[in-house]
């Protein structure tokens, strides 16, 4: 591994106690970058941070509700306190309760939305205008989003959350219009079936509603029947488009969002 390739990286990660975002969280730090990894759960992200750490990187951790304004700037005036500026925002705070169409609620609705969309929204907002505030630099800033299949496609049993993941696509590609004048890229990977805590309670939902029969079936379904590559992923599948997002490698795109899921959606 390249231990510089992300050097000179400050970043916040949404999200960032479990899953995909600890995930990336580490294997940024593992490539240079500096982290400061945003939660609900800090005592999670703490965790994840004290791991970084003790393994040589450098990992900061912050109480961060990505649905209120206040929460998301204080989270970017941290990450700039702790490392003396942001470039790089990771927007990989996300939620999901599935529900069949006739049985969607204003609640089920809101929350989902509240987090999925309005949080990337807000987050993007508030680590843009520190980027403007910290004036142009030779390399872009980096706003990257995490959309899903559901970007790109909708199921049934999960409309709102596929609507929130339509807005991510919409944040990715209008923002990277608006926000092109000031040196920073929009850009965006699109996640499939991926084994994390997320998953794991949303394959006890899938049971619940009476989608799938029995725990795991969802995931190995999926898999068999809509999977080019019939298996499921991990975190670890991620993380190197996470990481080519960060990265120079990364500086003439934007707008863009990448598909990682095994072959489920043809772009």
């Amino acid at each position: 591994m390249d231990t510089t390739r992300l050097a000179g990286k400050n970043v916040l990660i949404t999200g960032a106690a479990q899953g995909m975002g600890a995930a990336v969280g580490r294997y940024y730090a593992a490539q240079g970058a500096k982290v400061c990894l945003g939660d609900v759960n800090l005592e999670g992200a703490q965790s994840v941070a004290d791991e970084i750490n003790a393994a040589g990187g450098v990992a900061t951790a912050v109480s961060l509700d990505v649905t209120k304004r206040e929460s998301a700037a204080a989270a970017v005036a941290h990450t700039v306190a702790e490392f003396g500026s942001i470039n790089v925002l990771l927007n990989n705070a996300g939620i999901n309760k599935p529900l069949f169409f006739l049985d969607i609620t204003e609640e089920n609705w809101q929350r989902i939305m509240d987090v999925n969309a309005w949080g990337t929204l807000v987050c993007m907002q508030e680590a843009a205008k520190q980027m403007v505030a910290q004036g142009k630099q030779d390399f872009p800033y980096k706003i990257i989003n995490v959309g899903s299949i559901l970007s790109r496609e909708a199921f049934d049993d999960v409309i709102p959350y596929s609507a929130s993941k339509h807005a991510v696509l919409a944040f990715i590609k209008g923002g990277a219009k608006a926000l092109i004048e000031h040196n920073i890229t929009v850009n965006g990977y699109g996640p499939g079936v991926v084994r994390t805590e997320l998953w794991e309670q949303l394959d006890k939902d899938l049971v619940a509603i009476g989608k799938f029969k029995k725990p795991g079936e969802s995931m190995d379904s999926l898999a068999e029947n809509m999977i080019l590559m019939k298996r499921y992923s991990y975190p670890e599948d991620v993380v190197g488009t996470a990481a080519f997002l960060a990265s120079p490698e990364s500086d003439y795109m934007t707008g863009q969002l990448i598909m990682i899921d095994g072959g489920m959606v043809m772009q």
